[in-house]
């Protein structure tokens, strides 16, 4: 995502963002020498262990191990995407998103997206105006829709007939390749320029800025096929990460504290009508990892409502498995299956919304439910049986990421399985990188090099010896302090957030931001920032000589036996810093 906005405006947004004023205005600070203290928002603490650096324009947490910069910040404490974290940063401080060629933003999409715009506008006024108009607001009306809801979702009719949309777009000016472009119409067989919905109730669907990207269309004859269309794939419209409702639920009123994922349309404005704003729907797909993340970002709460009938539970199994990797600490989800022949809509029509949120709080957790499920498939009575559920737990259990909820979860399976032991952790050693958790980096003079420089970027300007670090010979980190060192000197003004933004997502990056924490051992007055970074230099460019020159001393001296005892402790050091 980042890439998508030039990197010289990030440059610029967080130089002058100011990471303290942002964090305090949501969470209290207090001074503490250098840096600003609190509670951590992230985690229940009672001593704060929240740092801010005005320095570093960087925060960490020492308890949880959350950290980043004011983009950062933004993203995990209003749970907002990183285009609109960028945004809000961007809003108060004057700056105006720049206009790009690639992404959302793009030129390429703006008029797919106007008439996407005009198309909504039209069928709401078909609703309002046309001469067939009483059979859609006669269905609404047995929905029990008021027009007040019909109008918060933008509901609206396309009438009959086989172009009365593209037509009137024609008119205003729309290109045909552009309706085509945006899904408002299809060809058919002969080529012709068809409407791709007609006589049917229309629901725009929003994208979380609130800009229309797409419809979805229900019949109104119970003879047509199929019953509920949506628009196809375009460039503004994916239905694998996009959630009917999620735009009104966020911005109707205070912020929901959960969402609710249910199957349809109908269910969602039916919810909506009945004063509960925090439902959602996919777009006619199962459940995805696009849809799971978008969720969490929102709330960190979810509640997925089902059918209980067979096809509800192969679609609730989806949809867990599809959970799992996103369960950090904090977050939760639940399950709710509802009666035979129920919906959503119909039972709080039925029963009202005490009654149907009183469902909600009894919903059945993801940890019983997945437990239920395997325990169903097998026979915890037998030896064979437990054998079998712990067979068939592991590589679900081994989707969460690791925290108190996984370890609580491996516990879950010793008691349900009845055995001591699980191996929960079978990943090889070499695939675990120092990022992959929160315990601490072991402090290697490479890493206290790249610490120092994110300390105090103003190191990279020391005279021109460190021109000579070798970053071609395959280690990793002698490349990342390399580059860096070299970022900063076409860009001296560079601190460290926008430094670590121009890692965001990256391996590297997930490194750099722990090292990021790093806090000298001594007052920042007695630190000799300098010497330390120059001795470290010193030494690894001593290693990288070494390196070159071992295949010759070899040769010379025969054997490694006969190295003295200082050249084999450099030999010994070599490989000591081959990761970040």
């Amino acid at each position: 995502m980042a890439g998508r906005i030039p990197q010289e405006f990030l440059d610029q947004l967080l130089a002058r963002a100011d990471l303290v004023e942002i964090v305090n205005a949501r969470v209290p600070l207090r001074r503490a020498g250098h840096e600003f203290m609190a509670c951590c928002p992230f985690h229940a603490e009672k001593t704060p262990s929240f740092s801010v650096s005005p320095r570093k324009q960087f925060y960490h947490c020492f308890g949880c191990g959350a950290h980043g910069n004011a983009i950062g910040f933004l993203m995990a404490y209003e749970r907002l995407e990183f285009l609109d974290a960028v945004e809000e940063l961007a809003r108060p401080l004057g700056l105006e998103l720049p206009q790009h060629a690639a992404g959302e933003q793009g030129a390429s999409i703006k008029p797919l997206l106007h008439w996407l715009a005009q198309a909504e506008r039209f069928y709401r006024q078909q609703l309002r105006e046309h001469p067939l108009r009483q059979r859609a607001v006669e269905y609404l009306r047995q929905r029990g829709l008021t027009g007040q809801i019909a109008g918060a979702f933008g509901i609206g009719y396309a009438p009959p007939g086989w172009d009365a949309l593209a037509q009137t777009l024609r008119e205003a000016g729309a290109p045909t390749e552009e309706l085509l472009a945006a899904g408002l119409i299809s060809r058919d067989e002969q080529g012709r320029a068809r409407d791709r919905f007609r006589d049917r109730i229309v629901f725009p669907i929003r994208d979380r800025r609130g800009r229309v990207i797409g419809f979805g269309g229900r019949a109104l004859d119970g003879e047509t096929t199929p019953k509920y269309l949506n628009s196809p794939e375009t460039p503004v419209f994916h239905k694998g990460s996009e959630l009917y409702g999620l735009y009104q639920a966020r911005t109707h009123g205070a912020a929901p504290q959960r969402l609710v994922v249910v199957e349809g349309y109908m269910d969602v404005v039916a919810l909506a009508q009945h004063e509960v704003w925090y439902a959602v729907a996919t777009l006619g797909t199962a459940t995805t990892a696009e849809h799971i993340e978008r969720l969490f970002r929102a709330v960190g709460d979810v509640v997925f409502c089902f059918d209980g009938d067979r096809a509800g539970r192969a679609a609730a199994w989806r949809a867990l498995d599809s959970t799992l990797p996103f369960l950090r600490d904090g977050r939760e989800a639940r399950f709710l299956f509802l009666p035979e022949g129920e919906d959503p809509d119909s039972l709080i029509r039925a029963e009202g919304r005490e009654a149907f949120e009183r469902r909600l709080a009894q919903a059945t957790p993801l940890a019983d439910y997945l437990f239920s499920e395997l325990g169903a498939r097998t026979d915890a009575n037998t030896l064979a049986g437990r054998a079998r559920l712990a067979e068939l737990a592991r590589p679900l259990l081994q989707k969460l990421p690791d925290g108190h909820f996984r370890e609580l979860m491996e516990a879950r399976l010793r008691q349900e399985a009845h055995v001591t032991n699980t191996r929960l952790r079978p990943p090889p050693a070499h695939s675990i990188s120092p990022a992959d958790h929160n315990l601490p980096l072991t402090r290697t003079p490479l890493r206290k090099a790249i610490a120092l420089l994110l300390y105090r970027p103003e190191l990279a300007q020391l005279p021109p010896q460190f021109e000579l670090i070798r970053h071609d010979d395959g280690e990793l980190g002698v490349k990342v302090l390399a580059e860096l060192i070299a970022l900063l000197r076409v860009n001296p003004n560079l601190n460290t957030a926008a430094l670590l933004e121009r890692y965001r997502d990256t391996r590297e990056g997930a490194i750099l931001e722990r090292l990021a924490a790093w806090q000298p051992e001594v007052s920042e007055q007695e630190y000799q920032f300098e010497q330390e970074f120059r001795d470290i230099i010193a030494a690894l460019e001593r290693r990288g000589d070494l390196r070159e020159r071992l295949p010759d001393m070899l040769l010379q001296r025969g054997s490694p036996r006969a190295l003295s005892l200082e050249e084999r402790e450099a030999v010994r050091n070599l490989g000591k810093a081959q990761k970040v």
